[in-house]
Order: structure tokens, then sequence, then C-alpha cells
């Protein structure tokens, strides 16, 4: 029987790495799996070595903090690994300790193949990554076309498989009118998948719905949640006492939601992708500490933060970050949309014709289940 450890570091790629192996399932039954993993690759019935909050950390000085921690998870990681002997190490996004793993693994186990889903962001900074990544990973798959190049360059095999996002699905027919107020609109809020995240942005965001409500009686907020997170953003929610509030962390649920939602304001990262496959018009936040600001500022080299607007060369989708991040600033920005339909049509069309370019002709997950068959 063949074996994959699946590695991966937070609720996204956990999410990521499921949807492959279901793929992966369909054509090859006898394989035994291993994981670092969260509820998705649980509901697969595939154990984790550990729970995915004692390793999701955000931001240089909560790295610099739990530095200690972080080292002695890597090397109790590559122990288990190395115990359950697997054919394939599949690790998944969250480079700074996926790779990390791989790498020290590579040193230990050199006949393991290595297997990375979601290539770092070379283009954004630390380019010089590549040399090192050819030394440890056998093969990388990346979900966007403009990657290929920097890893064509330094001879790392790689292949481009498109976004998961952008795969076609087909869900079953839920109706929302059942679960919020009929005759209401909905605008769907997303506040993060990490307690860092959702602790700094959420005050803001709930300013925010305060102002809008002051112009606006028409509105319904859905806050999309992990089941993880769901209590921490109700408790926000409850102690500022506002009714046109919902949160959900049905999957199922969340999709339908965001489809029916007229608007979405979203932490920066991946699920902008989702909003946009959606063709919900949209802004993007985020916030940090002043230290972590000065630190990524002075090592990115592009000028946005969403992939959206970084691949169009200016900004499509609003972004407001630190300062900028503040609740006047986003109900002006989302104001001018919900009053001027003409402005989330031109939105829409540009983010359309953006997502052609990041997309295969057959799902990212069964191309990314097909480079691992060739592997094992």
């Amino acid at each position: 029987m063949k074996r994959i450890f699946i590695l991966t570091g937070e609720p996204s790629g956990d999410k990521l790495a499921s949807k492959v192996i279901q793929e992966l399932n369909k054509n090859n039954s006898e394989i035994e799996y291993l994981s670092v993993g969260g509820e998705n690759l649980k509901a697969l019935g595939i154990k984790t070595i550990y729970d995915l909050k004692d390793i999701t950390y955000i931001g240089f000085t909560s790295v610099i903090k739990n530095i200690f921690k972080i080292n002695r998870k890597i090397n109790d990681t590559v122990k288990a690994i190395k115990d359950f002997k697997p054919d394939i190490l599949f690790s998944v996004d969250s480079p700074d300790f996926t790779l990390r793993v791989a790498e020290r693994l590579k040193k230990q186990e050199p006949k393991i193949k290595t297997i990375h889903y979601v290539a770092p962001q070379v283009w954004v900074w630390r380019e010089g990554r590549v040399k090192k990544i050819k030394n440890y990973i056998d093969h990388i798959l990346l979900l966007f076309n403009f990657e290929k190049p920097y890893f064509d360059k330094e001879s790392v095999s790689n292949e481009f498989v498109g976004h998961p996002l952008l795969d076609a699905s087909s869900e079953s027919k839920i109706d929302i009118n059942q679960i919020f107020e009929k005759n209401k609109a909905l605008i769907s809020v997303f506040p993060g998948s990490r307690v860092s995240e959702i602790e700094v942005l959420m005050p803001i965001l709930l300013d925010f719905i305060k102002l809008m409500n002051k112009n606006y009686q028409d509105f319904i907020y859905i806050f999309h949640s992990t089941k993880q997170h769901y209590d921490l953003i109700q408790s926000h929610v409850k102690s500022q006492n506002i009714s046109n509030c919902e949160i959900i962390s049905d999957d199922k649920i969340k999709s339908h939601t965001l489809k029916k939602s007229v608007f979405a304001v979203a932490k920066s990262g991946t699920v902008s992708l989702e909003i946009c496959k959606s063709k919900v018009p949209s802004i993007i936040i985020y916030k940090m500490n002043f230290l972590n600001y000065l630190i990524v500022r002075s090592l990115v080299k592009v000028k946005f933060a969403n992939i959206i607007n970084i691949a169009a060369g200016k900004e499509v989708i609003p972004e407001f970050l630190q300062t900028k991040c503040n609740p006047k600033a986003l109900f002006e920005s989302v104001s001018s949309f919900i009053d001027n339909p003409s402005k989330i049509k031109e939105q829409i069309e540009k983010t359309q014709s953006i997502l052609k370019t990041f997309k295969t002709d057959i799902s990212s997950s069964k191309l990314a289940s097909k480079a691992l068959s060739k592997y094992l």
C-alpha cells in the first residue's frame, strides 16, 4: 500500500488539500494517509497528528515570539513523517512552515518525494527562495501562469494547474430565504481565518456596519466564519448589539450566501478570488501591527495586496490597508458602489477578464491529483 503524508499549515490549505485527495481517491483506493490537517481532511477520515491552531501564527513578531515553539513543531513533524514512512510528502501552502519541514525531511530522507501545492509568492518578495527550493522540492504546482518563469529559470520541476477556487463546482440547491430575512439584500463580510486577524478587524467592521445602518435599512450583514472561530465572531457581534448581523460556518450555505450577496467586504487573501468568481463586487481590507507593516513594506516588490490588482497592474478592487482600514473609509467606498450600479458593472467586467487567465481546461484539483499519481 502506498502512503502519502499531507502537510498543511492553516484552514485554507486544509481545504485545498482535501479537494486534491478526493480526486486522487477516485482512481487510487489503496493509499494510506496521515496529515497535519484540519476539519476538511478529517471529514475524509484522515488522521491529523495535531491541531492546526498549534502552528497557525501570523506576522513577523508573532513568529519571533513563538520561534522555539515553531522550531519544536517542525522537528516533531519531521519525526512523525519519518515514522510514517510515506512515498510522498504532499505539502500545501503555508511555506514558512511546510517548506521548512520539507527541507529538513529531504536532508534526512532523500528518497521521499516532495510535492508542493501553491508556490510561495516569490513574485512578491524573497525571489531568492527559488534557488533553495530546488534542493528539497521534487515538483511544485503553480496556481498562476505568470509564476512559471521564476521556477523555469532555476530548473525547478513545475506545472501550472490553475487556481482551485475557480474550478467548476456542482452544488445542491439551498433556499437561503429560509435562513435569512426575506426582502433584505445580503452583504457578505469576511473577517479572516486567524484569531489575530479577527480580533483586529471585527471592531472596524462592526463600526462600519453601524455607519451603514444609519444610511441604509435594507441590508443584512453575513459574517463568513470557520466552525473554529464562530464563537469568537459571535462574541464581537453580541457586544455591539447589532440586530442585522448573522454568522455562518457551513461551507454550502456560505457559498450560496455569497452568490446571493450584492456586495462583499473581505480580508485580503484568496477569498477574493471566490468573491470574483461569484461575480460579486467587493473591497479588500487588512491591518497588522505597525512593526510588522514596516517590515513587510520594506520587503515586498509589488504595489498591491490583492492578486486581481497585481495581475491587472492597477487597483480594480479598492484596497483599504493599515490606516486606510477604518470604518469611515469603508463606508464611503461601499456606499459609492451601492449608489452607482455602473461602478459595480465595471468592476465585475474587469475581474471576469482577469480570472480567465487564472483558469485551466481541467480542474486544478484534478491536475494536482494526477501529479501525485505520477510520483506514487
